[in-house]
């Protein structure tokens, strides 16, 4: 359990800091098209008794690559290629699972196993918050031009599809890293639900971040003692708890919201 939260508090940290640019840049659906692409990755090393990096690297690459072809097909949107080369992704991974050649518990690396975190586990976590917080530091200022106005960072000497690549590839590296943890079905909530959530509380990048990482981590501690408690699978309790402190900041939000335009029509009224 010890190691399982620890192992929760570095995924939170660089997920819900990660995820505030996922969901700025609307990347929400590329985050789950790669979370699902390295599947066929993740089911090869297992067969091969091989480190789940291993084979989940490689995939994303091939996923990236091909959804990059498809897109440049006449008459072929490039949602339309993601949604192709997901399917074809995840089901060749589920051909795969089903092999005879597959390993028992392979049902592990759709939904996770935080839980039994090894040293390397706990070392590549560590890693990816260290390359995160730097990344993103030295990102900020192109982030935020681009994410703003895509024209006008073009006119400020900054490349808006060098921005969208680096930031995509950090979201590769960082699920790579976490599907080990939270499975190939519910990686995505830790990139998606806190940034989503801080989103609805702020209005400044800035602290958009701090609340993100806050409620990814705090909502993957919930997560874990709900599953400690009650009995629960860990990885989906951890999903659960971060969809409920979303809704939370959802009525919050809202609340925010409402609350100075009460103010306005009460002092117009008053005059």
């Amino acid at each position: 359990m010890r190691r399982a939260i620890l192992e929760m508090t570095l995924l939170g940290l660089a997920g819900g800091a990660l995820g505030c640019w996922v969901v700025l840049y609307e990347l929400s659906y590329a985050a789950e098209s790669l979370a699902h692409s390295v599947f066929p990755g993740l089911v090869v090393a297992a067969i091969a008794g091989a480190p789940l990096l291993l084979g989940a690297a490689p995939a994303v690459v091939l996923a990236a690559l091909a959804i990059a072809v498809v897109s440049r097909l006449p008459g072929v949107s490039r949602d339309v290629g993601v949604a192709v080369v997901v399917t074809t992704m995840f089901g060749l991974g589920v051909l795969l699972a089903l092999s005879p050649q597959s390993p028992p518990g392979i049902e592990a690396l759709l939904f996770g196993d935080i839980l039994g975190p090894t040293d390397a586990d706990l070392a590549a976590a560590a890693v990816l918050v260290l390359v995160v917080a730097v990344a993103l530091r030295f990102l900020h200022g192109r982030l935020l031009a681009t994410g703003f106005d895509r024209d006008s960072a073009a006119a400020l000497g900054l490349s808006p599809t060098l921005v969208d690549a680096a930031l995509l590839v950090l979201l590769a590296a960082a699920i790579v890293v976490a599907v080990q943890g939270l499975g190939n079905l519910l990686v995505v909530a830790v990139f998606v639900g806190p940034a989503a959530a801080a989103r609805q509380l702020s209005d400044r990048i800035g602290r958009m971040l701090a609340i993100a990482a806050a409620i990814a981590v705090l909502a993957g501690l919930a997560g874990l003692y709900l599953s400690y408690y009650a009995g629960t699978a860990a990885g989906a309790s951890v999903a659960l708890t971060i969809i409920a402190f979303y809704l939370a900041a959802l009525a919050l939000g809202r609340l925010r919201r409402v609350q100075p335009r009460k103010r306005v029509l009460a002092e117009a009224t008053i005059v």
